[in-house]
């Protein structure tokens, strides 16, 4: 049963994690350059997701995964985009307030069930469609105020 819901407790943990992203963005970045923050940002990123792949003793993994072309190909183009989602996050963060930046850059939901639509086949009910729409009125509600 629970590993049934694993994905559920999951996604809450990153929706966690990713609101204290933008606390600790927006502090951080009061008096520095939101481009080479964010590439301080992805340095660290990096070396702690390379501490955790270790202690999983799963860094022999990594060359099957560069020798998979296509899989990489796929794997390096979402680097770009969230690489470019964060350059993009952190100047929003710079700009403007986190009660407002976060809110907007949650369009991401919406989007990415739109493209999962167009690109993966993927299929939505009514009651999506429905939740879809509320997360966009309340975006716009929120960026407005």
């Amino acid at each position: 049963m629970l590993s049934s819901h694993l994905w559920l407790i999951f996604a809450f943990l990153s929706a966690l994690t990713a609101g204290f992203v933008a606390i600790f963005g927006k502090m951080g970045l009061q008096t520095l350059d939101a481009n080479a923050a964010t590439a301080v940002r992805s340095f660290i990123m990096s070396l702690f997701l390379l501490l955790v792949v270790a202690a999983q003793g799963n860094l022999h993994k990594i060359p099957g995964i560069i020798a998979q072309r296509r899989g990489l190909l796929f794997i390096a183009l979402s680097g770009i985009a969230g690489a470019l989602s964060w350059l993009f996050y952190f100047l929003a963060l710079k700009h403007g307030k986190v009660s407002q930046v976060a809110p907007v850059d949650k369009l991401s939901v919406v989007l990415a069930a739109t493209l999962a639509v167009l690109f993966l086949g993927e299929t939505i009910g009514k009651m999506n469609i429905l939740g879809l729409a509320l997360i966009t009125i309340g975006v716009v509600i929120v960026a407005v105020s």
